[in-house]
């Protein structure tokens, strides 16, 4: 089958590799139908390189059943599925308790078990979610990042009436938070980018108002929209060391900051953004994976539902379709900025 496999920093390679066998009794095999390319592949592409050489990249995706071991019950053949790349090596305090996203056992798929730009992919049946038949895969596909902006939103306070600023709104994860915050009731949402073409994606899923950080001066901006309160709960959703470091300012006082995206840099703190945690008395909260008990969790069934009911709309994100082989490219695209991209996705069939 093919497969596009992460050898190091800027090397992807579209390969031919054996197909996934079942190995273990609750072991399901899945054709991939469409695959999304992460934040986090991108910037391990662009800077560090895989966890295991050669290892088979990729963890969004969906498809269908085509193989299952002989103690799944759950699952059968021909059943139309999205999968949950959380996967344990054991079972720790955390694990026990059924806080799954705070296990040291944890780990995505793709670091070191094969990852879903390929063919086919072996998971857990444990980690598959039926969708119905009228959700399509591309759409599915992106269920996932959606299980991750939920699990964050259901760790905050958020309620309905509520001002929201996100911030690196224009990204795939922030897009979503613009979309759930519209679902969860929010009685402004402010998208703070720095790039006018995707601050414009973001009044296309449902942002009320917009700043560009590179041109405005955004705590006066915020301030004018806001009534000098500015917001009740800030996401930083860009997973910049920079962005990461300011979003302190952007919260009212006793409002809430939602920590969503990975900087992969440290985060240096100015004296005045720090001070704003403290004199603000604000709540800071940090948000790991895409999981609760009982797993794979609300965040998955809620993700279904509300994709199903078109109350989050994907297409509105999806700006790129393409074959396993286009990969590098769009990888290369994304990191050098060189076009316009939302969600990138890798269709096999292509």
């Amino acid at each position: 089958m093919k497969a596009v496999n992460f050898y190091g920093a800027r090397d992807l390679r579209l390969e031919e590799i054996p197909e996934p066998k079942i190995k273990g009794d609750t072991d399901v095999i899945v054709q991939v139908k469409a695959a999304g390319v992460c934040g986090s592949d991108t910037s391990k592409y662009a800077k560090f390189g895989p966890h295991t050489a050669g290892m088979t990249l990729g963890h969004e995706f969906a498809g269908v059943v085509v193989e299952v071991g002989r103690s799944v019950k759950n699952l059968a053949l021909g059943d139309r599925v999205t999968g949950c790349p959380a996967l344990f090596d054991g079972e720790d305090y955390f694990y026990l308790k059924g806080e799954f996203a705070r296990s040291d056992n944890l780990h995505a798929m793709s670091a070191k078990v094969p990852g879903c730009f390929a063919d086919f992919v072996n998971m857990p049946a444990q980690n598959l979610v039926k969708i119905p038949d009228s959700l399509d895969y591309q759409s599915a596909s992106m269920i996932e990042p959606s299980t991750v902006v939920l699990h964050g939103l259901y760790r905050t306070s958020f309620t309905v009436g509520d001002d929201v600023v996100i911030v690196g709104a224009g990204g795939s994860i922030g897009l979503l938070c613009i979309q759930w915050a519209r679902v969860w009731g929010a009685r402004q949402i402010i998208a703070i980018d720095v790039d006018d073409r995707k601050l414009e994606m973001c009044i296309q899923n449902g942002a009320d108002k917009t700043i560009n950080a590179a041109k405005e001066n955004v705590l006066e901006v915020l301030a004018e929209y806001t009534h000098g309160l500015n917001a009740d709960l800030v996401i930083e959703a860009a997973g910049s060391a920079i962005t990461a470091s300011q979003v302190f300012a952007y919260a009212k006082k006793g409002g809430e900051v939602l920590l969503l995206g990975i900087p992969y840099a440290d985060v240096h703190v100015e004296r005045f953004y720090f001070e704003k945690i403290m004199r603000s008395e604000l709540k800071v909260l940090g948000s790991w994976s895409c999981v609760s008990a009982p797993f794979p969790g609300k965040e998955w069934q809620n993700s279904v539902h509300f994709f199903n009911k078109k109350a989050i709309r994907p297409e509105l994100i999806i700006t790129h379709r393409l074959p396993l082989g286009k990969a590098p490219d769009i990888f290369n695209a994304i990191v050098d900025r060189t076009e316009l991209v939302g969600k990138a996705l890798l269709l096999p069939e292509l």
